[in-house]
């Protein structure tokens, strides 16, 4: 059975900053501790990717395998799900929502179903969902506004 997530954070830049790094996969390894590797391997005909393989080496877990994306037209929701099952995960399925605030910044909400291929204890399970994720928006947040200083 997989678990589902949600966690959301604030980053100081507008949803079209945020989308823009968000959708530039090959530059993942630069700033996505676990991600070694990120290849586009399909492309939409508009040049967004529509598969995307990934060589992933975290400390609990290292896989390789390939996602299927889909974006809404204004890019305030991309979302993903495993195109066939890998060595460690039977399905994945996520999405981030992007919201303008009055502000200029983006309340991003990142939403993350795994079932695991292999047996984990519910309490490892959690604790490796929530280092996922903490990393995944952290950094993420960490980039977009970097990126946003350099221009």
């Amino acid at each position: 059975m997989a678990d589902s997530s949600t966690q959301s954070i604030i980053i100081g830049a507008s949803p079209d900053r945020v989308a823009a790094v968000i959708c530039d996969f090959p530059s993942y390894p630069e700033w996505t501790e676990a991600v070694r590797e990120a290849e586009v391997v399909e492309e939409y005909e508009d040049g967004y990717a529509s598969q995307v393989r990934f060589v992933l080496d975290a400390a609990v877990m290292a896989d390789e395998y390939v996602l299927a994306y889909a974006y809404a037209e204004d890019l305030s929701r991309i979302e993903w799900h495993l195109v066939a099952p890998s060595k460690m995960q039977k399905a994945q399925r996520g999405a981030y929502d992007l919201v303008a605030n009055a502000d200029g910044g983006t309340t991003v909400t990142y939403t993350l179903e795994v079932e695991l291929a292999v047996g984990m204890l519910g309490m490892f399970r959690r604790k490796a969902e929530k280092m996922i994720m903490d990393a995944a928006l952290k950094q993420l947040k960490r980039r977009v506004e970097a990126s946003g200083a350099a221009q």
